[in-house]
């Protein structure tokens, strides 16, 4: 049975996950069938990049996502359009339209989220302030 889950990619502390076709019963880092995206959580907002066509294919033939899959898919709208294909709607539509929704989705380049201070650390506590003061307040 073939899966559709993440695959963890980057350097220790450093995750990012790509969206894979894979046996069931591979390894997580293991061989995968076919590359369909790629997931940077380290972003804000998250970076989410799907290949709609090809996973259209995949679960058209059978493939099951796993729950974190399915979550990152139903969240970027690649499930409402799967479901809208299995309805009898042209695959260059949906995927047109899936692209025209990538391209609006706000992305930023920086990797690194602002730290929350639990009251752990110094350091923490004085992110938190900086990134405060630098804010611009709302009136």
């Amino acid at each position: 049975m073939v899966r559709i889950r993440l695959r963890r990619v980057g350097s220790k502390h450093q995750p990012s996950f790509r969206l894979v076709a894979i046996d069931r019963e591979a390894p997580r880092d293991g061989r995968f069938l076919e590359l369909l995206g790629q997931y940077n959580p380290r972003t804000e907002p998250a970076t989410i990049l799907v290949e709609e066509a090809r996973v259209f294919h995949w679960l058209s033939q059978g493939a099951q996502p796993s729950e974190s899959v399915a979550r990152l898919l139903s969240q970027v709208g690649t499930l409402a359009r799967y479901d809208r294909l299995k309805k009898g709607e042209n695959l260059e539509t949906l995927v047109a339209e899936a692209g025209q929704a990538q391209v609006a989705r706000v992305v930023s380049p920086l990797t690194r989220r602002v730290a929350k201070a639990s009251g752990k650390s110094k350091k923490a506590k004085a992110a938190l302030a900086a990134a405060a003061a630098e804010a611009p307040k709302a009136e």
